[in-house]
């Protein structure tokens, strides 16, 4: 145990760092040095030369690690971290074992601080102080629902107040709810999400009546959880839209599962207007497993919010607490700046992927409908970077059991990894037919990805 540790809070000055993340041309050569572009909003200046952007080879040899005999069409669960960050991953990792002392005092407090500044700009954050890197969306899951188990056993929050959440919510988020509220006496009130989705309407309408019930009774909604993308099936919630609600309807408080987010959807935490945000940067932002972040919204609550790994910085803030949770790996949380340079030698960085990657993933999911003679799950401006997918009735998915079988089977058979969504009809008798007009209650979730075009 160290008696002294260093102060994970401290923001450092950085004003030669470039916050204009998606316009590589505008970066230094090669976009390797982000420290000289401060001047770079001055329109009179003369505009540097177009960079050349990555080249086919060479995305082909940042993911030549994929097994190649096996098609990836699951990039949502793990992510695909490039061959040159995880080159600079062990550099980092090498500097630990080198002079671990040095590393903890000196090297890793500026470079998470570094890394939480530069997400702060990617995600539209008022202060790094809201900024916090922790493992993963299951991490920030258990910081918000201690948060709120430990009102409802202090007594703060009555015992039957509720949390709202989406049925199809991440399944440890729905185990995290059952470990910290309704043990400490919180109630759940699950909002059914209507799938096949033709509309936002659609959603919002559940979840007014979600909101509704969780009020009866004079009881209080206490946390609404809402999901900006979710996982199966995978669809793009109006998530502006229910948090402008949940404010209208009195909810305590609003914590927003985008495990799915940074990367794959445009992310503006002040818009969005919500509490607590999480988003992983390990499955759609290129970092290694695994790092997310989680931004907390200042307000007088915040000095309650803790990680659940207690360490020598508890008390000192959740960025500062998280920054220091034990002897680990924390390399995965400093890769940050190098990840950006990474997606900057892009066209349009980071948004440039996100619409290639979405107008490809309309274009295949329309290719495969058309092909098996069924239907997307949801209109093209309510898919990220995955489209819902449905599959011939002939294949006959009828339970959860027939999807885990027929995905076990694609990947065994034909090297295909791909989740297979079960789908039960509203009632026997409606949902969408495909073109032999068997029920499609059979999807699959089909991704798009950097590395396809090169790998696949």
């Amino acid at each position: 145990h160290h008696h002294t540790t260093p102060n994970m809070g401290e923001q450092i000055t950085n004003h030669g760092y470039n916050p204009n993340l998606n316009n590589p041309e505008d970066d230094d050569d090669n976009n390797n040095n982000h420290h000289n572009s401060h001047n770079n909003h001055n329109n009179h200046l003369p505009k540097k030369p177009k960079l050349s952007f990555i080249t086919e080879p060479e995305i082909h040899n940042e993911f030549a690690h994929h097994q190649s005999n096996v098609a990836r069409i699951n990039n949502g669960s793990f992510g695909s971290c490039p061959a040159s960050i995880i080159s600079s991953q062990k550099q980092w990792q090498l500097k630990f074992l080198q002079q671990p002392d040095d590393f903890f005092f000196n090297k890793l407090p500026t470079q998470i601080i570094k890394s939480r500044t530069l997400i702060k700009d990617l995600i539209n954050a008022d202060d790094v102080s809201e900024v916090s890197l922790v493992d993963n969306a299951t991490t920030a899951a258990a910081i918000v629902l201690q948060h709120v188990g430990w009102a409802f056993a202090e007594g703060r929050f009555d015992k039957g107040d509720a949390v709202v959440m989406l049925h199809c919510a991440f399944q440890a988020v729905k185990k995290s709810i059952e470990a910290y509220v309704t043990r400490a006496g919180g109630s759940v009130i699950v909002v059914r999400l209507p799938f096949p989705v033709c509309s936002n309407e659609e959603i919002v309408n559940e979840f007014r009546l979600g909101l509704a019930k969780g009020k009866l009774n004079g009881k209080k909604v206490r946390l609404a959880i809402i999901d900006h993308i979710t996982s199966m099936p995978s669809v793009i919630i109006p998530v502006k839209e229910l948090v402008t609600i949940c404010r209208e309807e009195g909810v305590g408080q609003v914590f927003v599962d985008a495990a799915h987010a940074v990367g794959s959807v445009p992310v503006d935490v002040k818009e969005i207007g919500a509490d607590f945000y999480v988003s992983n940067l390990h499955k759609w932002f290129f970092c290694p497993p695994s790092v997310a972040v989680l931004y907390c919204r200042k307000s007088s609550l915040s000095s309650d919010l803790h990680h659940p790994v207690v360490s020598h910085e508890y008390g000192k803030g959740l960025a500062i607490e998280s920054a220091w949770i034990g002897t680990r790996d924390y390399s995965a949380q400093l890769l940050v700046p190098e990840v950006i340079d990474f997606v900057n030698r892009f066209e349009g960085g980071i948004r440039g992927i996100m619409e290639r990657n979405h107008d490809k993933v309309i274009e295949m999911g329309r290719m495969l409908a058309k092909a098996w003679g069924t239907s997307l799950g949801s209109p093209p401006e309510m898919c990220p970077s995955m489209a819902m997918v449905g599959l011939p009735s002939s294949l006959g998915v009828l339970s959860d059991d027939d999807a885990i079988n027929l995905r076990n089977h694609l990947r065994e058979r034909f090297e295909v990894e791909v989740p297979i969504h079960y789908q039960p009809l509203k009632d026997a008798e409606v949902g969408p037919r495909d073109e032999s007009s068997g029920f499609i209650t059979g999807l699959c979730l089909a991704p798009s990805c950097l590395y396809e075009d090169a790998n696949v």
